[in-house]
């Protein structure tokens, strides 16, 4: 009986040890860089206090990543909350083909983002791309995707949408497979059209899973976007592309200014846990769970 007791403590200790490997020494390293930076030479650390977090509120640089990086979280939590909930609209259609359309739509979920960055590349390559052929055949237009402000901005927004659309489309589905007939059926009886089942009726309904989704994909792109901007614009043109998370990494590694970065992570940290609380403490009484 005693070792019926303690079976869940022993098989939860592999995941405590990854946790605090990968997550908890991480975390409290970066807070004690935060503080300290590197010597000339890279020899030894050098207490500086808060001068790092001093340099960085005093940086135009670190307020236009920051700048942004709020209009790109924006325009891709809600471009990928509206395309999602419509696209599993069409999927949840009982019509043939309809298993082939969800498995076409959902492969992007299983690349990683470096790879989406390399196809969207491809597809936006100014010479041999796709979609300067298309704008080419029907608008005359010869777009510099990747190297030109603001269409730069607009290709990491277009690949990132892609990426994370089928991970809410998922959900949506899920949620909407998961809706009484019967509510539908009687909605139809009252008159309603298909503009009021989707925003009046499915939509509230899915409210749980619409707050879920938004913290989610809010958090992919503050943390997940490095991959495709790293392939695709490395941060230009002229910086229209570097967010939080890129400058982070410029600072880390190719300026070697670690103990810098260090304190951007611990303010990219705290943005997030701020945001989430507000989100929480707002929103999740306006949400309905069934």
């Amino acid at each position: 009986m005693k070792i019926r007791k303690f079976t869940p403590y022993i098989l939860l200790i592999p995941t405590f040890i990854i946790i605090t490997i990968f997550i908890y020494i991480p975390t409290v390293y970066s807070f004690r860089l935060s503080f300290f930076r590197q010597s000339p030479f890279g020899n030894r650390e050098i207490y500086v206090g808060i001068k790092n977090f001093t340099k960085l509120f005093t940086d135009p640089n670190y307020y236009r990543a920051f700048g942004i990086n709020i209009l790109y979280a924006l325009i891709t939590v809600t471009a990928t909350i509206f395309f999602a909930f419509l696209l599993a609209q069409l999927l949840n259609q009982k019509i043939p083909g309809t298993r082939f359309f969800r498995l076409f739509i959902f492969s992007p979920y299983a690349i990683s983002p470096a790879i989406a960055g390399v196809l969207w590349s491809f597809l936006l390559n100014p010479v041999v791309g796709h979609i300067n052929y298309v704008f080419m055949k029907l608008f005359g237009l010869h777009v510099e995707w990747l190297t030109q402000t603001p269409f730069a901005f607009i290709s990491i927004v277009m690949a990132s949408i892609w990426k994370m659309l089928p991970f809410s489309l998922i959900f949506y589905l899920a949620g909407l497979q998961s809706i009484p007939d019967s509510l539908i059926e009687s909605s139809l009886i009252d008159g309603a059209n298909l503009w009021t089942r989707m925003w009046k009726i499915k939509f509230p309904l899915l409210s749980p899973i619409t707050f879920y989704l938004v913290i989610m994909t809010l958090t992919s792109s503050m943390f997940s976007s490095f991959g495709i901007i790293d392939i695709m614009t490395k941060g230009g043109p002229v910086g229209s592309t570097t967010t939080l998370i890129y400058k982070l990494y410029l600072d880390a590694f190719a300026y070697q200014k670690t103990g810098l970065a260090a304190a951007q992570s611990i303010i990219m940290f705290l943005i997030m846990g701020i945001v989430t609380y507000i989100y929480f403490k707002n929103v999740e009484k306006n949400v309905h769970y069934q």
